[in-house]
């Protein structure tokens, strides 16, 4: 293991103030300004409006039929290497059923899937071939294609009004997890081979410090594929368009800058089926999204354990806005990989209104990953049920399987305006002795219904101004 780096605070750097609660806090700080939200406001100037040359390459010209049965990916890939050669602009998809493979974008090129039409992609593995450099659940590996991906490019989009569909379902790409939580059909029968044994090769292979080149994975390994991933892209623009049937995230920015992801429909129940995950990326605008998931809605992360520290990335100046969370597990998630820290978060005038999802925000991290959370602002928030807390922080998530000396640090959380019908419990706090949860900051917030009282452990600094919790639910 590297020693660890100063700011994730381990028992040698903390020395005899370990036994005291970890690290001494640093001076109690106020807001990212006198005016946080000052701050969302200046991100969101930052992220361009993208335009692009105004040429169209319709993939029908380039001998796309789509009439849902012939295979046009070979004609919408002519398509797009002809708009990129042609110095930019637009690949349009008409009305109609293409069906094709793995799709790979370059500068200055606009994806462009109008309404009434649909994307199909297959489900064959082998399609996805060869491996490609992506980063998966916060290590970065060589494996199969995300279904639409784009590496080192900068002014590229995917909008338009049309469906892109990844075709998973029980028995395609989601049996691949193998059995599930909550009873999910995925299709996968006992017996057969799943992720768990790539998935902790990866976890080893990033431990002890391989080259990225030399982690190789194919479908035999069975890790699933991102739907749409950019890759250390910049000025990103997703608009308009509606993912259905994910293999596993789907919309994930990794590494990127000026990210804007807007009217934008994520419609997949499956497992790890996360919305649109921001993952070390930095200028990130998601607003008047639907998100009806079968995991988090929208999730952040920064990298996980060794490989997140060695890329040292944060995810930072992340802005939610006008969405809607139907169903998941989440609204917004903050980790559990967040080696590489995450700051100044702004969510605001969301609604939840499904009756399955978990939390209205989620942070979770634990003593293997290290990392800091902070500077996290919530406003205007609408919740019709939280099923195990509204407001969950847990630095001691997945504790049974995962222990070390790296102590994850959330200090600074402000929540203002958190209106939410029913909860299971509104607050549930847990920190580490050594190493508390600073500065809750709940405010003019209401809890209509809670079934079971506040948990707070480990948590130091939390207030509740103009905000009251109601006496647990005793009814039926």
């Amino acid at each position: 293991m590297p020693p660890p780096r100063p700011d994730l605070a381990s028992p040698a750097a903390a020395g005899a103030s370990a036994q005291r609660g970890g690290e001494p806090p640093r001076r109690a700080r106020k807001r990212l300004t006198d005016d946080p939200w000052a701050g969302a406001a200046a991100i969101r100037a930052r992220i361009p409006e993208l335009s692009f040359p105004a040429r169209d390459h319709v993939v029908t010209d380039y001998g796309a039929v789509g009439d849902g049965r012939t295979d046009d990916h070979a004609a919408i890939s002519r398509a797009l290497t002809a708009c990129a050669e042609d110095g930019g602009g637009r690949v349009v998809v008409p009305p109609g059923d293409f069906l094709t493979g793995p799709l790979r974008l370059r500068s200055r090129v606009n994806l462009h899937v109008v309404g009434g039409a649909t994307l199909r992609f297959t489900t064959d593995s082998c399609r996805y071939l060869p491996p490609v450099l992506t980063r998966w659940e916060g290590i970065e590996c060589m494996g199969l294609s995300p279904l639409i991906y784009a590496l080192d490019q900068e002014k590229v989009a995917v909008t338009g009004g049309g469906v892109l569909d990844g075709q998973a379902g029980p028995g395609r790409w989601w049996h691949w997890a193998g059995p599930w939580e909550d009873g999910l059909a995925t299709g996968w029968t006992r017996g057969e081979p799943h992720q768990a044994a790539a998935r902790e090769r990866l976890h080893r292979w990033a431990e002890s410090g391989l080259p990225v080149g030399e982690r190789l994975l194919t479908g035999q390994d069975r890790l699933r594929p991102m739907f749409i991933q950019f890759y250390r892209c910049r000025d990103v623009l997703v608009e308009g368009v509606t993912l259905r049937n994910t293999p596993m995230w789907g919309i994930h920015p990794v590494l990127c800058r000026a990210v804007a992801v807007r009217r934008v429909q994520v419609i997949s129940p499956g497992p790890n089926n996360d919305g649109c995950v921001a993952d070390s990326s930095r200028e990130v605008l998601v607003e008047e999204c639907l998100f009806d998931t079968g995991d988090d809605c929208l999730a952040i992360k920064a990298g996980r354990n060794h490989d997140g520290w060695r890329i040292n990335t944060p995810a930072e100046d992340i802005v939610i806005r006008n969405c809607r969370m139907r169903g998941g597990h989440s609204a917004v998630a903050i980790g559990s990989e967040i080696s590489g820290h995450i700051r100044r978060v702004f969510v605001e005038r969301c609604t939840l209104d499904g009756a399955q999802l978990d939390h209205v925000v989620r942070i979770k991290g634990n003593s293997t990953r290290g990392g800091i959370v902070e500077q996290i602002h919530l406003r205007d928030i609408a919740a019709r049920r939280a099923c195990e807390a509204a407001v969950r922080i847990d630095l001691r998530y997945d504790e049974a399987v995962e222990q070390g000396d790296r102590w994850p640090q959330v200090r600074e959380v402000a929540i203002d305006r958190l209106d939410c019908d029913h909860c299971e419990r509104a607050i549930w706090i847990e920190g580490l002795a050594a190493m508390p949860v600073r500065g809750v900051d709940i405010r003019d917030s209401v809890f209509r219904r809670v079934d079971a009282p506040n948990i707070l452990r480990d948590v130091d600094g939390f207030s509740a101004a103009r905000t009251a919790f109601p006496p647990p639910f005793r009814g039926h």
